[in-house]
């Protein structure tokens, strides 16, 4: 018998992109840990993946192709070979391009993995050549990349590791220690050196405790509390002038912006008191060097994307980015050369493709966007929609079509899957070969093939290879091996990996960009910003819409809401539907944030991950439990015209007044009344970036037995 180790790589749409070491003892995975070479990770995974090979090995695997043998959504499959699979998908094809054309098949899919082969675009040159719909795919950071990008360019930011040496760090909207582990020891070290940490944040999540400041804020009001530091920082001459007036463009329209929003409407709009308003800006002001952090939950509502540019154009302000240390950071996946023309080969899209954005896959499925051709085919892989899309009760109903034929590539039955006609067994990461970008921090990631595929699984470059072959596409593109595209996976001749090589990755497992180190980082300091005109620019000069040149906080929610003058912006803006406010039929807002245990819908079907994030509940503040006789532990349905769920109730102060948290990620099938949380949410998107809007979700709690809760009160 032989032992060996593998250099892998953590596959999930993390920022993370951890490091693994992977024992193989006699062709079998012994052990999965953390490899401690690696300068941002250090050894160290978190608890979603530390018993990855349980995953590998779950007796619930899919490692077989199987077909549907009776109603769907009642899990009953039959096995069939892989050639029977084929030649039924190849046939149903045919069949739909014959009658519809082919833009009635649709993929699904998204980041179900995250590496440069097995990825978001593993499949998109298959279906562009075959001629499908096009599935646009704005799940996550797509709003705040957007205004990132209006206001910023293509700068990947701040580096992580230099946040050890910020004086003050900043959170906002994002739960680093659940989501983002590995930036955490960075943080931490700067907390003990003297910097404060500050989050911001409706929940006061496991980030929110450890910090030094907690600052609650109304969800969907992020715009509004930017804006009021701003108009602070002005009033204060707290500004870095000399900055702003070399390296910046349109401050006075952005002052005159801010001018509406004083500490007083600012505390009015977002429940942020306005003494501190006044003090977040001013430490953040003249603590230098200070660092942001923003999470994608800042653009998950209507406004998400002015609360963003207002966020992104703080640095600027303050002459942050001078400092090493200083500045923001949202991803740095931008600094990383990846060949996505390459990839994706957008050349192959025939003029005049439709698209379909997959956050309304419900409506497209059942009817209600209007399409012609219907859409006959879905092909979802990397992504399980039932759970991650809103408006999951259109999901399902489409999905229950007899007369929609799915396939779903999975290495688990999930709720999606349970749907399919055809279920074709996937790779996990252990068992196929990829490169990894990261959106969190600088370093390619090599991930070697450890063990053979189990079964009859397949990686998703296979997979691709195999529906090529049984479409007769004869070009050369579909016949690559793993290994050439690899090579095509990235521009080689970028400054960014002059001198990494392939061979190098292989040996020692990651690399990290040409870029100065975080001790020297300072990628702003003089400017050189990647607007069309080079600076930071407050005022939008990419902007399609005039309304857009200039961040604001805007009365409505549509995303082509021109700028509503300051002054008729009410004190509150409530969620999209208008309606979560007291004496509403719904009158609290549900947020949804990422569980610590799972990785959105992953993991949740694994016992330790599960046993690790508890029961799903929802955290309500202990006002609005009690004046709905809801007590700590009672089963209750959070509901509202779209749907409803059963959880138990969490009763704390770790939610504001009027705010409902609900952790996303748990699966139908064993959760109460056998829904997820998303058939709450709306697929209308925010109004930059078609971001979902997860975070304007208006609903009512009540006790699911309200006799009982009446009766245990009276004793």
């Amino acid at each position: 018998m032989d032992e060996h180790r593998f250099l892998s790589a953590c596959p999930h749409d993390c920022p993370d992109t951890c490091a693994m070491l992977t024992t193989v003892w006699d062709g079998r995975v012994v052990n999965v840990r953390g490899n401690p070479d690696h300068p941002f990770t250090r050894g160290g995974l978190c608890v979603k993946v530390k018993n990855y090979e349980d995953r590998v090995y779950s007796p619930d695997r899919i490692l077989h192709p199987l077909r549907r043998a009776g109603p769907k959504g009642s899990g009953k499959f039959e096995p069939i070979s892989w050639d029977a699979a084929l030649a039924e998908i190849g046939h149903r094809f045919r069949t739909t391009i014959a009658r519809y054309g082919a833009q009635a098949i649709m993929p699904c899919s998204y980041m179900g993995h995250e590496g440069l082969l097995n990825g978001l675009g593993c499949g998109d040159a298959f279906f562009n050549r075959l001629g499908a719909t096009i599935a646009e795919r704005t799940f996550c950071s797509s709003g705040v990349n957007a205004a990132y990008h209006m206001v910023l360019g293509m700068s990947p930011g701040l580096d992580p590791e230099s946040f050890v040496h910020a004086r003050f760090i900043l959170l906002w909207g994002c739960n680093v220690i659940s989501t983002m582990l590995h930036h955490w020891p960075f943080i931490a070290e700067a907390q003990r050196k003297g910097a404060k940490v500050v989050v911001i944040d409706p929940l006061r999540s496991r980030t929110a405790a450890a910090a030094d400041w907690h600052v609650p804020i109304r969800p969907g009001t992020d715009a509004a509390l930017a804006l009021g530091m701003i108009h602070v920082m002005i009033d204060e001459h707290l500004l870095d002038r000399d900055y702003i007036e070399r390296h910046t463009l349109g401050f006075d329209e952005l002052a005159e912006r801010a001018a509406g929003f004083s500490p007083t409407r600012a505390a009015a709009i977002t429940g942020v008191p306005s003494e501190t308003v006044v003090n977040l800006a001013r430490e953040y002001a003249t603590t230098q060097p200070a660092a942001i952090r923003i999470g994608v939950a800042i653009e998950r509502s209507a406004g998400g994307g002015d609360a963003a540019r207002a966020i992104v154009s703080l640095p600027a302000l303050v002459g942050a980015w001078r400092h090493v240390g200083g500045g923001i950071m949202q991803s740095p996946a931008r600094a990383f050369p990846i060949a996505r023309d390459r990839i994706n080969r957008p050349d192959l899209i025939r003029p005049g493709t439709r698209v379909v954005n997959v956050l309304q896959l419900g409506r497209a499925l059942t009817g209600r966007l209007r399409l012609d051709p219907p859409i006959d085919v879905l092909f979802v892989y990397n992504c399980n929609p039932v759970i991650a899309a809103p408006e999951e009760a259109f999901i399902i109903e489409g999905l229950a079509r007899e007369d929609l034929f799915c396939i779903v590539s999975e290495q688990f039955l999930t709720d999606t899957a349970l749907y399919a006609d055809i279920v074709l067994p996937a790779a996990t990461q252990l068992e196929q070969v990829d490169l990894m970008f990261s959106w969190g921090h600088f370093y390619l990631t090599w991930n070697e093939q450890a063990i053979a595929p189990l079964g009859e699984a397949v990686s998703n470059t296979e997979l691709f290879r195999r529906l090529a072959k049984e479409m007769q596409f004869d070009d050369a593109y579909f016949q690559r091996s793993d290994e050439e595209m690899i090579q095509d996976s990235l521009d080689w001749n970028s400054p960014a990996v002059e001198g990494i090589t392939i061979a190098d990755l292989r040996e020692k497992g990651f690399a990290r960009l040409n870029i100065d180190t975080p001790e020297r980082r300072t990628p702003h300091a003089n400017g050189e910003f990647g607007t069309p005109s080079s600076k930071c620019e407050f005022k939008s000069s990419i902007a399609v819409s005039g309304s857009f040149v200039l961040p604001n906080f805007r009365q409505g929610h549509k995303a082509d809401q021109a700028d509503t003058p300051v002054a008729d912006v009410p004190d509150y803006i409530s969620p999209r539907e208008g309606d979560a406010k007291e004496g509403a039929t719904y009158p609290l807002c549900l947020i949804t944030p990422k569980s610590h245990a799972f990785l959105n819908s992953g993991y949740a079907n694994m016992q330790v991950q599960r046993h690790v994030a508890g029961e799903r509940c929802a955290v309500l503040h202990p006002d609005d439990a009690f004046s709905r006789g809801i007590r700590d532990g009672t089963i209750v349905t959070v509901f509202n015209d779209r749907g409803r769920i059963s959880c138990k109730a969490k009763v704390s102060t770790d939610v504001m007044r009027g705010v409902v948290a609900v952790h996303a990620g748990y699966w139908r099938t064993g959760s109460r009344g056998n829904a997820a949380v998303n058939v709450l949410a709306s697929a209308e998107f925010s109004n930059i970036g078609r971001a979902p809007t997860f975070n304007d979700i208006a609903v009512e709690v009540a006790s699911a037995y309200p006799s009982q809760e009446r009766n245990s009160q009276s004793l």
